[in-house]
């Protein structure tokens, strides 16, 4: 298939999407697409030419085949128009698009950083870890500043926690809250697992889960993306279980340490 036939089938992609819904006759599809009958004509033309419709009492069918196409056309609109949305946050994890699925997060909420507002995306993600029972996730960085005691108590103490962080990172945090830390280790609502290599950050709440994106020199959360779909809780559970498998307790790396 050459790229002029794609690029066809691109631009028929509203009259392939009108008739995903129902069989239509030519005049239906003038009023729902709001062109005229040569255009009309034209389009249902090329439908036929390619083997994409069929025609049934007087009005267009999609063929199975059209059918698929038509399903993909809407899937590679969505997932683009999605590129468009994720934007702030593809610019941050740039380097590691390849790891991370665009699909999934079609319909998610995007918290930007802003001049005026520069915490609303930390503000975001806390307010989901408050609203959880449980917790896990990964970090290239704190997934909250250290200086937010109250927040990290809520880890420690209320929210049954697992992260996995780079290791001057969990150590840093041990470093921090030390007595808090050991004892919400050895009461069981904590685990620090370390890993030498991160990708981004990712956070699995009980009901969402969302992507954060940090600025490099201070650390701060610039943007994060959350969603409840079904289809990106599993890539999540996915990417979270390859992470795990690869990471060591941060009692065992001290001990090694030593």
């Amino acid at each position: 298939m050459d790229a002029d036939l794609l690029s066809d089938i691109v631009r028929h992609g509203p009259v392939l999407e009108a008739l995903l819904n129902d069989p239509l006759d030519r005049g239906e599809i003038e009023d729902r697409l709001n062109v005229s009958r040569a255009t009309s004509h034209r389009f249902t033309q090329w439908l036929d030419e390619q083997g994409f419709v069929k025609k049934t009492d007087g009005r267009l069918q999609l063929t199975g085949r059209g059918e698929v196409v038509a399903e993909e056309v809407l899937r590679f609109e969505a997932n683009v128009q999605t590129a468009h949305r994720l934007t702030p946050l593809l610019d941050v994890i740039c380097e590691d698009h390849r790891e991370f699925v665009v699909e999934p997060f079609v319909d998610a909420t995007v918290t930007v950083a802003r001049p005026d507002d520069p915490y609303r995306p930390i503000e975001r993600f806390i307010s989901l870890v408050r609203e959880s029972e449980t917790f896990r996730g990964f970090n290239t960085t704190h997934m909250a500043p250290l200086v937010l005691g109250g927040f990290h108590q809520q880890l420690f103490d209320a929210t049954d926690t697992e992260i996995i962080y780079l290791p001057r990172i969990a150590e840093k945090l041990f470093d921090t809250y030390p007595e808090r830390a050991r004892e919400a280790i050895e009461s069981g609502h904590l685990t620090l697992r370390t890993r030498d290599e991160l990708p981004y950050g990712l956070a699995l709440f009980d009901e969402r889960v969302g992507i954060g994106g940090y600025d490099e020199t201070t650390g701060l959360m610039r943007v994060f993306v959350d969603t409840d779909a079904p289809i990106a809780r599993e890539w999540a559970e996915r990417v979270y279980a390859s992470i795990r498998d690869d990471s060591e307790p941060l009692n065992e790396r001290i001990d090694h340490a030593r």
